[in-house]
């Protein structure tokens, strides 16, 4: 497949705002490729590169030679173009890196030089995110989108999957199994106004605590243990507490989710911060560990001694989970129909200093990688995770610090939609840490604002949401300060402007 047809796809979903269409010209494109280049299809037109690091920044694409006349790249050579590039290191590695990254531009077409750019920088914006990605696999294989989405989640990744379906159809579907050591993708909760709302959606629940914490997902094959974060990036050499604690369990197989937390002697969580920077840093683990040791616990089990358990109803999880993990290991739960007794547990979550709490159907299966209503969060406050759009250079005393952060969500059509700027709930620490990451992701360094790649996730409280016209989607956020970065969160994770029209028609 030629990279020009790829580019083509892609300018085809960038071009419009319908699912429909977008789903289409995805599909294909997919049709399109022989079966070795399904999962670069898939992560390109996914707006990311299957190297997730290269070395390539914006300094490296400034002076790149004029377009090519005719395409002649194909998608498995830009492909291994780009795994040589991002292996190079060493004395004069940055070089060589300019070097290839200029001769591959070099033979690319304007549309594919395009292309190219905006998957190098992380820009590439054309709503091709993973829930059209999936519904074109299913249409372009012409198999049920409830199996691949399965698939999906047990594999942890697209691309495999997209080249199973369309070489093997449903057959080739049903092979994929939850593997201890690989990770899936987690289940996710939606949002309750208040424990009131959450009980009569769901009836009997149980009602547990929500840890101000990083989720990590826990996999133990007898003496291995690998512990993963969200995003599926693995960390397990950062964090030998949690595999100790999985390695004192009373089973030989197994694979849970649960959080990661570091903790006061009192019991009561840490900044969040000293939690995040325990898990993103690999520097001098056993120092970071006596500064601020981590504390595990598990919230569910989706695999124990060879039997995979993630299809069972909540209640008969938890009773598995009972068996395999101590209570000491566990988050705190109650079991209720009642709203008063819902409330007293979040009540108790909120006044130890955590976040709140979810409460989960006894009967739902764990529905990873969805966001569905078998689990609803509960906070006492107005909570969203946005992304950072741009950022502003402080004065006075943060003076030096990218401070007025403009904040973003997620349009489920493409691209992001501005609800305001806030400085407000930022500590010098985040201050210095933002400052260095967003300086980082930024594509356009002005004097007095920088322009970022829509990467950083942070969580943003409120008082609620206002009509402004001041911004283009109307709206804006009143009060909004910030809780915390969420660097283990991806952008897509991020919540959806119908998310802030929900609380504003509110």
């Amino acid at each position: 497949m030629l990279l020009a047809d790829l580019a083509a796809a892609s300018a085809a979903v960038s071009g419009t705002t319908r699912r429909t269409e977008k789903v289409a010209a995805v599909a294909a494109a997919l049709r399109s490729a022989d079966p070795d280049e399904v999962p670069v299809v898939v992560a390109y037109l996914s707006g990311e590169l299957r190297q997730r690091r290269t070395g390539v920044g914006w300094a490296s694409l400034r002076d790149l030679p004029a377009p090519a006349p005719e395409p002649t790249l194909g998608v498995s050579e830009v492909d291994a173009v780009l795994a040589d590039v991002a292996a190079l290191a060493g004395a004069g590695s940055q070089g060589e890196r300019v070097r290839r990254v200029a001769d591959l531009f070099g033979r690319a077409t304007e549309p594919e030089q395009r292309l190219l750019r905006g998957l190098l920088t992380g820009e590439l914006r054309q709503g091709a995110l993973e829930g059209v990605m999936l519904a074109a696999v299913a249409q372009a294989a012409a198999v049920p989108l409830a199996d691949v989405r399965r698939a999906a989640m047990l594999r942890g990744a697209v691309g495999p999957v997209a080249e199973a379906a369309l070489t093997g159809g449903t057959e080739a579907l049903a092979a994929f199994r939850l593997q201890v050591g690989r990770p899936v993708q987690p289940m996710l909760a939606s949002t309750a106004t208040d424990v009131a709302d959450a009980i009569s959606r769901l009836g009997e629940a149980a009602v547990e605590w929500k840890l101000d914490g990083v989720r990590v997902q826990v996999h133990r094959s007898g003496g291995d243990v690998s512990v993963w974060t969200r995003s599926l990036d693995e960390i397990t050499d950062r964090v030998p507490e949690v595999v100790e604690a999985a390695l004192l369990l009373p089973v030989r197989d197994v694979v849970l989710d649960g959080e990661a937390i570091a903790l006061h002697p009192d019991g009561r969580p840490r900044p969040f911060q000293q939690t995040g920077s325990r898990v993103s840093s690999r520097v001098d683990v056993t120092a970071a560990r006596a500064a601020a040791p981590l504390s595990t616990y598990v919230f569910d089990v989706l695999h124990v001694d060879g039997e995979d358990v993630l299809d069972r109803p909540g209640r008969d999880r938890a009773e598995v989970l009972e068996a395999a993990v101590p209570e000491p290991l566990r988050v705190p739960r109650v079991v209720t129909a009642e709203v008063a007794v819902a409330a007293d547990v979040l009540a108790g979550a909120v006044a130890q200093g955590h976040e709140g709490v979810v409460a989960k159907s006894l009967d739902a299966p764990y529905e990873a990688g969805r966001r569905g209503t078998g689990w609803l969060k509960v906070k006492p406050r107005h909570t969203l995770d946005l992304v950072v759009l741009a950022a502003e250079w402080g004065h006075g005393r943060r003076r030096g610090w990218l401070s007025n952060l403009h904040l973003g969500a997620r349009d489920p059509a493409g691209g992001w939609v501005m609800l305001g700027k806030t400085f407000k709930g930022l500590t010098d620490e985040m201050l210095a840490w933002q400052t260095e990451r967003l300086q980082e992701l930024a594509v356009d360094s002005g004097e007095w604002v920088v322009q970022v790649r829509p990467e950083l996730v942070v969580e943003v409280a409120f008082d609620g949401v206002q009509t402004s016209p001041r911004y283009p989607g109307g709206m804006a956020l009143r009060f909004a300060r910030v809780l915390r970065h969420r660097p283990d969160k991806r952008p897509e994770e991020a919540d959806t402007v119908d998310a802030v029209r929900a609380i504003h028609g509110g």
